[in-house]
């Protein structure tokens, strides 16, 4: 009998490519199954702020700084207005990456004039770094939380209701639709202790306590000063701020009026009410926003513009003392009011954006400067 001839080598060889195919497809399936899950687990590992998917602590610099010494640094600025950095550059620290590249950053420093240690977070618009505005000044918007403010400010990475919205976000909006300007935002810690026991400071230098009011008015702006383009006068510069935040960004506009032009004021209180200022009747009535605005008036000015916003639900006595602020003072020689009421509004940071989008946010940008493109 004759028997088929085999060819053994042929045979061993094509068992081999079949394995290494085999073996092939299933790192090509595992290869895409890691892919795979790696797609699903990034934004929640991005949400959670697990390395590496997160640039969270990521050194941040927004342009150059001068040295504070020898000059400017950082170019001829584009106008007579323009403040640009004066350096030393801080060590900001990134926060939140936003969708469209921007960041918000956090410091934490000492100022030099309060004393006073604390934090504060940062932002630039998109707009910043477009070269037509490379050598303008930029106004600044102070923005001030409510609650105890002291250990966060809630404006800084907060995203308000369902949709969750953002100040940041809320500004470019703004920006892109006319109605407001391209602020830098630079969001502080309002207080320099938690709330415990009904205490806090009203943003304001308390003999015996925390300068609060020399660190939001005198080295918060400094910072700014240093480390962005800003305009050199008090045209490029505001307060927003809610519920007692609202208030100090009220004091600090009628108290420093030759810095400061605007503010927005949300649900404010209307008067320095902190147990501090017992034993301290005088330093009360100088932080007292119904003597401070008498007495702009009496003396005809600088203008200052004041665009009050409250809720329809939110707590009675704190609506009539705004609507007996602005009756009594209200567009009265230099003091310059707008109100404006948020229907079925709470006492919350949406409802608060909602308002400045309807109509608060350019209320005040009418009355401030910048940026200059270049020609």
């Amino acid at each position: 009998m004759t028997y088929p001839t085999t060819d053994t080598s042929t045979e061993t060889y094509r068992s081999q490519g079949h394995r290494r195919a085999a073996r092939a497809r299933r790192w090509v399936i595992a290869g895409a199954s890691v892919v795979t899950l790696g797609l699903i687990a990034w934004p929640v590992m991005s949400y959670y702020e697990i390395p590496p998917f997160t640039d969270k602590g990521e050194s941040v610099s927004y342009g150059p700084s001068g040295d504070g010494k020898s000059g400017d640094q950082a170019g001829k600025p584009a106008d007579s207005k323009t403040l640009m950095p004066t350096g030393p550059a801080a060590d900001f620290k990134n926060e939140k990456t936003m969708s469209d590249g921007t960041h918000v950053s956090v410091v934490k420093i000492t100022g030099p004039k309060s004393g006073f240690t604390g934090k504060v977070w940062v932002w630039a618009p998109k707009e910043y770094s477009d070269p037509k505005f490379a050598k303008s000044g930029f106004p600044v918007l102070i923005a001030l939380p409510g609650g105890p403010g002291h250990d966060g400010n809630y404006w800084s990475v907060g995203a308000f209701g369902k949709d969750k919205v953002s100040l940041e976000g809320s500004v470019t909006d703004w920006y892109q639709q006319g109605k407001s300007k391209p602020f830098l935002l630079a969001m502080p810690i309002l207080n320099p202790g938690p709330d415990t026991n009904g205490i806090y400071w009203d943003g304001s230098d308390i003999p015996g306590q925390p300068k609060m009011g020399t660190w939001l008015t005198e080295d918060v702006p400094d910072l700014m000063k240093q480390n962005f383009r800003t305009l050199k006068s008090r045209d490029g510069w505001a307060f927003m701020g809610s519920s007692t935040g609202g208030f100090v960004g009220l004091k600090s506009v009628l108290q420093k009026p030759d810095k400061f032009k605007a503010v927005i004021a949300s649900g404010p209180d209307i008067v320095p009410d902190s147990p501090l200022w017992r034993g301290h009747e005088k330093e009360q009535r100088e932080n007292n926003p119904e003597v401070l605005a008498k007495q702009l008036i009496d003396r005809k000015g600088p203008d200052v513009y004041l665009a009050f916003q409250y809720g329809t639900k939110e707590n009675k006595k704190m609506i009539s003392d705004v609507q007996k602020f602005i009756a009594t003072y209200g567009n009265k020689g230099p003091v310059h009011t707008n109100l404006n009421v948020i229907e079925n509004g709470t006492h919350n940071g949406e409802t608060y954006l909602r308002g400045m989008g309807d109509g608060s946010i350019q209320w005040i940008s009418e009355h401030l400067e910048g940026p200059t493109p270049s020609s």
